[in-house]
């Protein structure tokens, strides 16, 4: 039998409201930024050759992978000199931001993806593109399609569920 001075167990129905919550206004405000923190995404492209992906912002650190000219990676977090970056497997490493340039490059995801004249999937063919081909970004998303360029000069519209970053 439980002594007198024994505390009840905790339950659910003793919770009680937080009395220093945020103010309802300032929920919302923050609410209503959050659409345009989505759509503020930062990609960038490699420079040179090839560049190092480290697991820290230094050179020092251990060098993780070796990328190609062109590979589109997520900028997350900016110190100026380096940049941690996200890849399209999600893996996260650090770069030297001076290997990267703003330049708008997408990489295929999908086995094979055909690249057509027009936004259209009955447009004429102009090639296909296989995965780990990295494409030049020309023009955002249109129902579902974006115009892009092969390294070889030719233009197209790809599916935006055929690509990473976008």
């Amino acid at each position: 039998m439980p002594s007198k001075n024994s505390r009840p167990p905790h339950r659910l129905t003793e919770l009680r409201p937080i009395k220093h919550a945020l103010p309802g206004k300032l929920v919302v405000v923050l609410l209503a930024l959050l659409p345009g923190i989505a759509l503020a995404l930062d990609y960038r492209s490699v420079v040179p050759p090839k560049a190092i992906l480290y697991d820290a912002p230094s050179v020092q650190g251990k060098k993780l992978y070796v990328v190609a000219q062109g590979y589109p990676v997520e900028v997350i977090v900016n110190l100026g000199d380096w940049l941690k970056v996200r890849d399209n497997r999600g893996s996260l490493s650090w770069i030297e931001s001076k290997q990267l340039v703003a330049k708008r490059m997408v990489l295929v995801t999908a086995a094979q993806a055909e690249v057509r004249q027009s936004a259209d999937a009955a447009a004429p063919l102009v090639f296909r593109a296989e995965k780990d081909v990295v494409l030049e970004l020309i023009e955002p998303g249109t129902n579902g399609w974006v115009k892009v360029r092969h390294r070889d000069g030719l233009v197209g519209y790809i599916q935006s569920a055929s690509v990473w970053g976008l």
